[in-house]
């Protein structure tokens, strides 16, 4: 599949520019004038790399960067920059952005390298493939997703950051009837309150400034398939009335429409916070939490499930080491130990970090702890040790340690955790770490 690139720049002609030079090479291009519909643009389509100018109106590149790289599976992004900014590049850098250029470009060449060395180090599809797993409980819940599949029943799951709620959605609608139709997955988190009733329910043409055509929303484009409600716990208080009578009436109209159009879509709703909570605090619905909680599936964390981390680590190396190019390296015992000791607060996104830094820094055939960051965790204390600490314990204590590695940037320490920076607020505000 041709790699698909969004550039982002409010300079029709720069923008221009750089899609005419890209066009030479076998990509897929988007294109969008500021940062908002740039959002939206990647709230609908899979994207891999994200080329955005830092300085726009409203939102600037750099906070920009900052939003996609906190989603879940972030594309890769390059930030443009003129000669003069050079400290807000090293800033996106520093947030996770592969690189940067400066404007105006060196060459067409230095572009088109950039952009190719950028995509060959993104990961292999593989690693979204079938949902991997010998833990028992975990394997119970995949017996009970997958009797789930051939009805139409709404599926709500749960689970933290990183643990593959979007892989276990895909399984399900794979394994349904519904498998020709479309899988239309959304980041509640990363449309724009503004737009959400747009993006949601579409809109004739002329409905408002800018509708120069018609378009269906996600619910429509859902329709014979399944529609996918990524962190449904962000969804703005207004959608989620508009949210919960869609699915009683199974009918949207579109925004500047006149008559109702039926939609016949199956609903997969996933979060990491806790609903109950969100509820009580007047944050969600009680009635659309009581509408998506047909089939609750709770996928556990790496930390409760240490006979996936060898599993995962093996198949994971495979894809890595591919991503990077270099040979692929096994794991000796010493490391095995390491590895399922950890508490990965950051789960399956952490482990695979970690694997990469072995891979690098490892010269032979196998890597070792020596080649692995120090984890203050041990499942087994000798005598005159202090007893293993609790999950919760192990988990407060790695993120203290990300923060003290980054200087407090939280930011850097999301990354070094391998989750997204909202969710590491979350974990913060649950621990009273201030």
């Amino acid at each position: 599949m041709m790699p698909t690139i969004l550039v982002v720049d409010d300079d029709d002609a720069f923008r221009s520019l750089v899609i005419d030079i890209l066009k030479a090479r076998d990509y897929r291009l988007l294109e969008a004038g500021d940062a908002e519909a740039a959002l939206i643009i990647l709230s609908r389509e899979k994207v891999d790399l994200v080329l955005t100018d830092q300085q726009m109106p409203g939102i600037s590149g750099l906070e920009l960067t900052r939003r996609v790289l906190a989603a879940a599976d972030p594309p890769s992004v390059i930030l443009m920059t003129a000669f003069g900014r050079i400290s807000h590049a090293m800033e996106a850098v520093r947030l996770g952005a592969t690189d940067y250029l400066t404007k105006p470009l060196e060459s067409p060449g230095a572009l088109r390298n950039l952009v190719s060395r950028t995509l060959g180090e993104r990961e292999s599809p593989a690693d979204d493939g079938e949902f991997l797993t010998r833990d028992p409980s975990t394997l119970e819940m995949l017996t009970i997703a997958d009797r789930t599949a051939v009805t139409d029943a709404t599926v709500l799951i749960t689970g933290e950051s990183g643990t593959g709620k979007e892989v276990l959605a895909h399984r399900i609608h794979d394994r349904s009837n519904r498998k020709p139709g479309p899988f239309v997955a959304v980041n509640c988190a990363s449309i724009p309150e503004t737009l959400a009733e747009s993006e949601f329910f579409g809109h004739e043409k002329g409905a408002f400034t800018g509708a120069d055509a018609q378009r269906a929303g996600r619910f429509e484009q859902a329709d014979g398939g399944t529609l996918f409600l990524d962190e449904i716990g962000e969804l703005p208080e207004g959608m989620q009335a508009k949210l919960l009578r869609v699915l009683e009436d199974r009918k949207v109209e579109r925004i500047g429409g006149r008559r109702p159009v039926a939609v016949d879509f199956r609903l997969i709703a996933a979060t990491n916070r806790i609903l109950g909570d969100e509820v009580e605090a007047g944050r969600f619905r009680k009635d659309l939490l009581y509408r998506i909680d047909v089939i609750r599936l709770e996928i556990a964390p790496l930390s409760q499930r240490p006979s996936d981390v060898q599993l995962l680590a093996e198949t994971l190396i495979k894809t890595v080491a591919h991503r990077l190019g270099l040979p692929e390296r096994g794991l000796n015992p010493g490391a095995i130990e390491v590895l399922t000791s950890h508490c990965w607060p950051g789960n399956v996104r952490e482990l695979r970090n970690v694997l990469e830094r072995g891979l690098i820094l490892a010269q032979g055939q196998t890597i070792g702890p020596e080649h692995l960051p120090r984890f203050e965790s041990s499942n087994d204390p000798g005598p005159g040790q202090t007893p293993a600490l609790s999950l919760v314990d192990r988990e407060r204590q790695a993120i203290l340690e990300a923060l003290e590695r980054a200087q407090g940037n939280r930011e850097e320490a999301a990354k070094l955790l391998g989750i997204s920076v909202r969710t590491l607020y979350n974990r913060l505000k649950d621990y009273n770490i201030h």
